[in-house]
């Protein structure tokens, strides 16, 4: 579904090849099978962003996506954080994109957002469909706080929401989040530089997310997709914190 792959561009940093898309990113969403309120938003987005600098969208999206974890474009952060639980979740994803017939960089962290629909976008729309279900609940988090935060990024998460077809108490969700401590300011971030940092793959001294490196090749089988098991790390994390708590 092309449209899929709109949103994973959208949601990487901005660039100006992005910028010279901007006829074809329109016509992909005006043409797509979005809900009206979320393709209306998606061109919004598109105009609002477009029409503006570039260096200016570059730095929002470094304040947003950079600056602290709650709005990590790194799936796994929602479900085990910095945690060595995180190192495990990472090979094995790693190795059901390889299953999938995807091969990506050792610089590239396989739960990157942008990169996941990248992969989705190739495997036929019942499986990409199958793939949002099984993040839905990381999305609807991210929706949730971009909409807390008036950033009209949340166009991009609500629309994966509704691809996904997947039901979500946003009302819920904004309340369990409205007491959040921000953990993007200064004082949140000195105190995460003091932690310390968790790298995975054999290159981890250099950069973990380098966006955009490495992309599904055009020889992936749609029939080898393999279903990523989200919901399971999600739950085998829960278990495991019960029992450290008894």
């Amino acid at each position: 579904m092309k449209i899929a792959q709109v949103i994973s561009l959208l949601l990487d940093y901005p660039t100006d090849d992005l910028l010279e898309a901007k006829q074809p990113i329109v016509e992909i969403i005006s043409a797509s099978q979005l809900a009206p309120e979320q393709k209306e938003a998606m061109l919004e987005f598109v105009e609002s962003r477009f029409n503006g600098d570039l260096m200016d969208w570059q730095a929002e999206y470094n304040g947003l996506f950079e600056r602290g974890r709650s709005l990590s474009l790194l799936l796994f952060e929602h479900i085990h954080g910095e945690s060595r639980d995180r190192g495990q979740a990472m090979v094995n994803l790693l190795k059901q994109y390889k299953e999938a017939g995807l091969e990506i960089g050792v610089r590239e962290l396989p739960d990157y957002l942008p990169l996941y629909l990248e992969f989705l976008s190739t495997q036929g729309d019942e499986n990409l469909v199958l793939g949002l279900q099984e993040v839905a609940h990381v999305l609807a988090t991210l929706s949730a706080r971009l909409e807390q935060r008036e950033s009209n990024y949340a166009a991009l998460t609500n629309s994966l929401l509704n691809l996904s077809g997947v039901q979500v108490d946003m009302a819920d969700i904004h309340s369990q989040i409205a007491n959040e401590e921000r953990d993007d300011t200064s004082e949140a971030l000195d105190k995460v530089w003091e932690e310390e940092m968790v790298t995975f793959g054999p290159d981890s001294s250099n950069d973990g997310c380098s966006s955009g490196t490495s992309k599904p090749s055009e020889s992936q089988r749609k029939d080898q997709y393999v279903p990523i098991q989200w919901a399971d790390e999600l739950l085998k994390s829960s278990e495991l914190a019960e029992k450290r708590g008894n």
